[in-house]
């Protein structure tokens, strides 16, 4: 079994799911936990969402010994809202909105790393839903609340239209600040000890290992690995849009400087000064030790080297790639006590 989480979420009226919120997701459960289940709801496997009534939630927790567990579904006894337990048997392409948001908790409680699950099919199981201060509202819907609140002399605080939500209303990582929730979506990857800045940016299936200073933008299918600063509007290349197909990595302790990015994957102990972008067809001139030109190379040709500085020459325009003599290091100070 990959994964398996009792959840509880919204339903438009027309009994389609906008949403579900997973406390607890058991990754790679134990099969005592999967023999209860099944006893208790008839499952007969594979991918799958069962909707829970109130004589199967009664039994489950009576039976499932797990403590975590027993508690969340006893809880769940008492909600308004539909009930759902979704089993991940194996990591194929998504089937549901319930699968969907499984995967994306499984993201951000860190239980797998981006790029590590098979996330085929995820945009047309997300419905695009107003995001309320009471919570997903289709948008079918969101009119006739809207002059409801007007009526009762209030506004209906709409924060978004989206497929995603913001991470923080579904999982809080430990050890983590992030500024701005808004700029961070379900399904980022924040590493202990990482601070997102107001303008830093976490797509889904992207992240932070930890520990990190973010105040760029982390694409869909990024990972930043620890030690490394993403300077103020810096950004790095995702495969979304643009048919760009190569998966960016970025090592240990570079530093992407404000207003550059890259397009390219990094290794350890990389730089790229403010405001210079490196894409893929980017021609760079290799400098040596002395700094004497060696070759001109595109800088694809690079991708994954460690030790790197790539600089543009404020006399010439030429890009420059040179040995990364000083790797930065994070303050401490400032990730040792989030």
């Amino acid at each position: 079994m990959y994964a398996l989480a009792f959840g509880i979420g919204t339903k438009n009226r027309n009994d389609e799911w906008l949403e579900v919120y997973f406390p607890c997701p058991a990754f790679r459960p134990d099969q005592t936990l999967i023999d209860v289940i099944t006893a208790a709801t008839d499952y007969t496997g594979g991918n799958t969402d069962i909707e829970l009534n109130s004589l199967q939630i009664k039994k489950l927790s009576e039976t499932i010994h797990d403590e975590r567990q027993k508690s969340i579904v006893a809880q769940l006894a008492s909600s308004t809202r539909p009930v759902v337990l979704t089993m991940i048997e194996s990591d194929a392409a998504l089937q549901s909105t319930p699968e969907t948001y499984l995967k994306l908790h499984l993201l951000s409680h860190r239980c797998v790393l981006p790029n590590e699950q098979n996330l085929e099919g995820i945009y047309p199981l997300l419905p695009n839903v107003a995001w309320t201060e009471q919570g997903a509202v289709d948008l079918n819907e969101i009119e006739e609340l809207q002059l409801k609140a007007r009526l009762e002399g209030r506004v209906l605080e709409v924060s978004a239209v989206d497929k995603f939500p913001k991470m923080t209303n579904y999982v809080i990582p430990s050890g983590t600040r992030i500024a701005h929730s808004a700029r961070v979506r379900l399904g980022a990857y924040v590493g202990e000890g990482t601070t997102v800045m107001h303008e830093g940016f976490i797509n889904f299936n992207a992240g932070a290992l930890g520990p990190n200073m973010i105040e760029g933008r982390i694409s869909q299918g990024v990972t930043v690995s620890g030690g490394t600063d993403l300077g103020g509007s810096a950004s790095t290349a995702g495969t979304l849009s643009g048919g760009g197909n190569i998966v960016i990595s970025i090592g240990k302790d570079c530093l992407i400087s404000a207003n550059a990015g890259t397009g390219i994957p990094l290794g350890d102990r990389c730089t790229i000064e403010a405001g210079l972008y490196i894409t893929p067809g980017t021609v760079v001139q290799i400098m040596d030790e002395d700094r004497n030109m060696l070759k001109p190379a595109k800088a694809k040709d690079l991708a994954g080297q460690s030790d790197l500085l790539f600089l543009r020459n404020s006399q010439n325009g030429i890009v420059e790639c040179r040995t990364n003599r000083s790797a930065i290091k994070l303050n401490s100070t400032l990730h040792s006590n989030n």
